[in-house]
């Protein structure tokens, strides 16, 4: 398949009400409105290619946006692609859960996730957190290094409520992460959570809403969900 076809498949797919909701969480256009679910037809047909996917992306359609991180190939995207790929992120469903996602699966996802943590930008910093979340929930422990993911929870609870709104979201989902998927700090990242309380985050034309890391985390120790990771990061 090309763009044209992959394009117009993802136009027929389109539904007002998702791009609705879509809209409402800041994307704009163009976009389509596609359900992420209904693109998994189209992602068994192409599988992986990085050509089309830079393709897609390229577009600035929010729909081909997010598929191209479907079917792109993570391990074939250089730090600078995914700095790339960022530039155009212009809200937090892409750099979170499309480039964010992507680098997870890349070998320099540390890397990368590491200077966009460091980097100042709102969403930058939304994605390094973010991929670090996926990391978690999907490799093993042994992978990381504890005192580094012990820094990183001193450094949410330190400096989380002064971040960026986005940010915010990101950090408090990595301490909840930390709590549930990454066992050697489990207890930490529970004493850390209760040091943080409630985290408030602001949101345009909507009330506040306010993140409970340590909640969600007791939530999935009675659930007896301690240690869980998820079979695949992408769709």
């Amino acid at each position: 398949m090309n763009l044209e076809m992959v394009m117009h498949e993802l136009e027929a797919l389109g539904k007002e009400r998702t791009k609705k909701m879509y809209i409402s969480n800041g994307a704009h256009e163009p976009l389509f409105g596609v359900a992420t679910g209904a693109m998994k037809p189209i992602a068994k047909k192409i599988k992986i290619n990085q050509p089309l996917a830079e393709e897609l992306y390229a577009t600035g359609n929010y729909d081909a946006m997010y598929f191209a991180g479907i079917i792109a190939d993570p391990n074939a995207m250089t730090e600078s692609d995914y700095d790339r790929w960022m530039d155009s992120a212009y809200f937090y469903m892409l750099s979170d859960y499309v480039v964010a996602v992507t680098l997870a699966e890349a070998d320099i996802a540390q890397d990368v996730a590491d200077k966009w943590i460091a980097s100042g930008e709102e969403l930058r910093m939304s994605a390094g957190w973010s991929c670090y979340c996926w990391l978690l929930g999907n490799r093993p422990d042994i992978e990381f290094s504890e005192s580094k993911i012990a820094n990183m929870l001193e450094i949410v609870k330190n400096t989380i409520h002064d971040s960026p709104e986005r940010t915010k979201s990101a950090m408090n989902n990595f301490l909840y992460t930390v709590g549930v998927s990454y066992l050697p700090l489990h207890e930490k990242a529970v004493e850390t959570a209760k040091a943080v309380g409630p985290v408030e985050v602001k949101r345009d034309k909507k009330k506040s809403s306010f993140l409970h890391a340590s909640e969600n985390i007791q939530k999935e120790v009675d659930k007896e969900r301690l240690g869980f990771k998820r079979k695949y990061v992408r769709c």
